[in-house]
């Protein structure tokens, strides 16, 4: 059990460190082929930040952990917004604030990020996501990417620089670490639910969501200590964009996955639209806000451990 407990924490360093390179190199070379920052921002960065649940996600759908597959994706985009966005703007209330095409930007991120999480939520509600719901969902993300791909003309303040020849080093290195460390995370994962008689959903849903999310956390916490709010927020609506449509998206295309409570449905939704506040409040209600999330994300967590019962 400890050697198990050791290999998944190897594995989570291998996701942070892997998504890290990745974005490094990647951006580097988009840099040199001449690419807007902002379109870096919101493609490469984004899609970086969401690697390791892409990778960590499709391998437990390919090897019949749907349960993992599934907690995964809705559990990193609820520590998204509840966890770590809550905790940036408890630290830094006033960042979301953002004035200007700034501004707009993130109501048109945020809406697509709305849009995304109520398609997830129709089709969840046939209590199965099938193929047909993951071509439905990859559809949608092409719509958005499009949509993104257009604002990348808009330029933004983002600290990228090329490495040279090294960025392609820094691709293939992050792309190895990532795939090596989801092997790791998905197989001590599995076996530390069997181990305790706890649902492969919950270990998805709670310590692999977090796991994977670390990238969206440093992120978004070096751009909030940076007063680069629109960097941080921004971040986190995009990388749960590329969460619910790319990531289970490709995942329903390898296996179907059944919905076990519509309360997890509920919860993702819920989360997503409480996002709000924190981009037009003022920066006192924000701090109050960000506490209840914080909470509310602990509550959420305890009660698929089963420490508080609902229904």
């Amino acid at each position: 059990m400890i050697v198990t407990a050791i290999m998944f924490i190897v594995g989570l360093a291998l996701l942070v460190k892997g998504a890290d390179l990745f974005v490094s190199g990647g951006s580097g070379l988009a840099l040199r082929h001449s690419i807007s920052p902002a379109l870096i921002g919101s493609t490469i960065i984004a899609f970086g930040t969401s690697l390791p649940e892409l990778v960590v996600s499709t391998d437990a759908a390919a090897t019949g952990n749907t349960g993992i597959a599934l907690g995964n994706v809705l559990g990193s985009n609820i520590a998204n917004i509840a966890l770590i966005l809550a905790l940036c703007t408890l630290i830094r209330p006033g960042m979301a604030a953002a004035s200007g095409a700034a501004r707009s930007a993130l109501i048109r991120h945020a809406a697509l990020m709305l849009v995304a999480t109520v398609a997830f939520a129709l089709l969840a509600a046939r209590g199965t996501l099938d193929a047909l719901a993951g071509a439905v969902l990859l559809t949608l993300f092409v719509a958005i990417l499009v949509i993104l791909l257009r604002e990348g003309r808009e330029e933004r303040d983002v600290d990228i620089k090329s490495h040279g020849r090294a960025d392609i080093l820094y691709i293939g290195l992050g792309l190895a670490a990532v795939i090596i460390g989801a092997q790791l995370v998905v197989d001590g994962a599995v076996t530390l639910a069997e181990a305790f008689g706890i649902p492969a959903f919950v270990i998805g849903v709670s310590v692999v969501a977090v796991g994977t999310s670390l990238p969206e956390l440093a992120t978004s916490l070096v751009a909030a200590v940076r007063d680069e709010g629109s960097i941080s927020v921004g971040n986190i609506l995009g990388s749960n964009i590329f969460n619910l449509l790319l990531v289970l998206g490709v995942s329903l295309l390898l296996a179907p996955v059944t919905i076990g409570s519509a309360f997890d449905v509920v919860a993702v939704v819920l989360f997503s639209v409480a996002i709000l506040p924190l981009l037009f409040a003022r920066p006192s209600v924000v701090r109050g806000w960000s506490v209840v999330l914080i909470l509310g994300y602990a509550a959420y967590i305890a009660w698929n451990f089963g420490a508080i019962p609902i229904g």
